[in-house]
């Protein structure tokens, strides 16, 4: 068991140190220097207003989850846990939400299993939100996508494919709902725990508020990509390319420990879908990146050291 624990703390590092290096392999270090000298900074701090716009209203959305269930902590714990949970999150993916859920434990006797849970609802109402992004993506570039999957696969095989697709899914479908047993029934859980967690939201009492605190949320994370793009003179991305360049850098984020190397990459190579040379895109990956985790750690060490004096009486 320890060494599983040890494994997965050390392999994402190793992971995360290798997909550094290959990213760094695709920029000379001296022009990705450059870019960052040259970077304009009014940009990026617009960038990191968005990114902390977003925090305060997770922090404010938090309590409509734990009024129901008795709970009304200080709005400036709510904030002090949810910055404290990103940083934990850097070293130990995932483990951000259960040290977020143990400082309400600590400084505002939420019982650590409720807090937790209402964490979990929350991640289902951002999981929908990141869905809806991936639709509306889909969409506003159906054009765009359907040409790039047609030049580079046969209409006919992808036709085919939907369609076997459909029907694995089905069988798949029925599979899980008769489950008694194994990983089919640990399926058939989680997906009627993500049911119940998404009506659960519609029936709470301040259901329209937190819908709006959810999308606030996103679309402030969509701001904070667009708004770094001008930071780097020259570079024109359309709003597809912002869509798609958005899901690929939050899909790396949950790869690996806050998408540190990974990032770029998948940044870089959604933006390339768009014509866009590969050493600005890169180099605004990585501007974009070092911005959102230089905030995170300053913010989250400050409310690491912030929480005990905020709360001296406890």
């Amino acid at each position: 068991m320890n060494i599983k624990k040890t494994l997965k703390i050390i392999l994402p590092l190793v992971l995360g140190g290798f997909l550094v290096w290959y990213s760094i392999s695709k920029i000379s270090i001296d022009v990705l220097i450059s870019y960052f000298k040259e970077a304009n900074y009014s940009w990026i701090f617009l960038g990191l207003f968005f990114g902390i716009l977003s925090h305060l209203s997770r922090a404010y959305r938090w309590k409509f989850m734990l009024e129901p269930i008795g709970f009304k902590p200080k709005f400036t714990n709510s904030v002090l846990a949810v910055l404290v949970g990103y940083l934990v999150n850097l070293a130990l993916p995932r483990a951000g939400e259960v040290s977020r859920a143990l400082v309400l434990t600590n400084y505002e006797d939420v019982p650590f299993e409720k807090g937790f849970g209402t964490i979990v609802a929350e991640r289902i109402a951002d999981l929908i939100m990141m869905l809806c992004i991936i639709l509306i993506t889909l969409f506003v570039q159906f054009d765009f996508i359907y040409e790039l999957l047609t030049k580079n696969f046969d209409p006919i095989k992808i036709g085919i494919g939907l369609v076997v697709l459909f029907i694995g899914f089905f069988i798949f479908t029925s599979f899980v709902k008769k489950a008694t047993s194994g990983i089919l029934l640990k399926i058939k859980t989680f997906v009627s725990g993500l049911i119940e967690g998404v009506t659960s939201i519609f029936k709470m009492k301040n259901k329209w508020a937190f819908i709006f605190h959810t999308v606030f949320i996103w679309a402030m994370y969509v701001a904070m990509f667009w708004a770094t793009i001008p930071a780097i003179e020259g570079l024109h991305v359309p709003l597809g390319g912002i869509l798609i360049g958005f899901i690929a850098g939050g899909f790396s984020i949950a790869a690996t420990n806050g998408g540190i190397g990974l990032y770029p990459i998948a940044v870089a190579g959604a933006l390339a879908l768009f014509d866009i040379p590969t050493e600005p895109a890169t180099a605004f990956g990585w501007i974009m990146w070092t911005a959102q985790t230089a905030m995170i750690i300053v913010f989250g060490g400050l409310a690491f050291l912030f929480l005990p004096i905020y709360n001296k009486n406890k």
